[in-house]
């Protein structure tokens, strides 16, 4: 009788993963190659309506946001991916040059130079775009832009002990933000998948060393979970999505992590996460919470429940997967529709954004790539190692 009944799980799980897979083949992907490319840019706009799929007036076309798009066409195997992705390298590299070197934040809908501060998010997600297209194309240029674009990091950004600053003026030196969680978290994947890319060892020790100094300045002793700030800043607060994203990062990256503080706390944080962060019922995982477990923002986003979706993937224990089947499938009802996706929820599961970001599509990736089931959208590093490419 149980052997049947994990034999029905399993059907069903496989079931709404291949549904959700077909969505993001035939829906999500098509979209980002017709209507929300603007071809005379050679760019992705920054988002769509939900409603109908039409290019939202473009106030900006950001660095980050074309990087993205280029790791999603570089993992992917719908049709005309492999040349959008290299429109989209090519675009990379003559767009967004920041003058004193590296990459500016944005340009305008013009093209010319808008925000030239420089940005570390924005930086980790070139390393990780370039790295990605390297193993999809073996172009040269890709591997030596993800190589300066590291070196510039560990110059600009790096504070020594696992610490960089999140933002600098376009001077290229002086601070105007300093250490945050986010940018740090997609470095550790931008600097996992470059050594994926080009097995050099340093990307290793950065990587230790930024474990390191997450456990010791953003991981809160009481609840294990990793901080938005370092823990010593007041009006801290935890986002649950980070936590099941970090741990995935751990994940893919076991055999640098295993022996770090991380390794440990990452598991601690994703049963603080589910049990505060997660809603019942409905499985949607909230914006934030305070230091007590309390929910400051009850706003569910859609990158979070991806990233959920991942963890529960990735736990790979019989109650994970009988719990990913059901958030699964309220997120297949409550997120996906037959024109695209809706970013975000209410705390009443009501629409709160009418616009799809072109940024989105990067966490549907990495998310349906950690699924259960073999056949997946696209390939990428720093999830479970690597997935390969379908048909490859």
């Amino acid at each position: 009788m149980t052997a049947a009944r994990n034999g029905a799980d399993d059907a069903d799980l496989a079931a709404i993963v291949a549904r959700l897979r077909a969505h993001y083949d035939e829906v999500v992907l098509p979209l980002w190659l017709t209507q929300g490319f603007n071809a005379a840019l050679a760019l992705p706009y920054e988002s769509l309506a939900s409603a109908d799929g039409r290019p939202l007036p473009p106030q900006r076309y950001r660095t980050m946001a074309c990087a993205r798009q280029l790791f999603v066409f570089s993992v992917s195997d719908a049709p005309d991916s492999s040349a959008h992705a290299q429109r989209l390298f090519e675009s990379l590299l003559r767009r967004f040059r920041h003058p004193a070197g590296g990459w500016v934040y944005s340009i305008g809908p013009d093209a010319a130079l808008l925000e030239t501060h420089h940005d570390l998010y924005t930086y980790a997600f070139v390393v990780f775009a370039c790295a990605a297209y390297y193993r999809r194309s073996h172009d040269v240029r890709a591997l030596q832009a993800m190589g300066d674009t590291a070196a510039l990091i560990e110059a600009r950004f790096g504070r020594g002990g696992g610490l960089y600053v999140a933002q600098l003026d376009d001077d290229g030196s002086t601070p105007r933000q300093g250490p945050l969680q986010n940018p740090i978290m997609h470095l550790t994947e931008a600097y996992l998948a470059a050594r994926a890319a080009s097995d050099a060892a340093w990307y290793e020790d950065a990587l230790r060393r930024i474990a390191d100094g997450m456990s010791l300045h953003f991981t809160d002793t009481a609840t294990q979970c990793i901080c938005e700030l370092p823990t010593r800043e007041p009006a801290n607060r935890i986002e649950p999505g980070h936590q099941f994203e970090w741990y995935a990062l751990v994940r893919g990256g076991l055999d640098v992590f295993q022996d770090t503080p991380l390794a440990t706390s990452v598991v601690h944080a994703v049963d603080y996460a589910q049990r505060h962060g997660v809603a019942p019922g409905v499985e949607g995982v909230c914006a934030s919470l305070d230091l007590q477990g309390a929910v400051l923002d009850a706003t569910q986003r859609i990158w979070a429940q991806t990233e959920y979706a991942r963890c529960l993937a990735l736990r790979g224990d019989e109650a994970s997967l009988r719990r990913l089947a059901r958030q699964l499938g309220h997120f297949r009802d409550r997120f996906l529709h037959a024109g695209g996706w809706y970013e975000c929820l209410d705390a009443q599961g009501q629409v709160a954004r009418a616009d799809m970001p072109s940024t989105t599509p990067y966490h549907l990736a990495a998310c349906y790539a950690a699924l259960p089931g073999g056949v997946v959208p696209g390939a990428m590093s720093g999830t479970e190692g690597t997935i390969a490419r379908r048909g490859r």
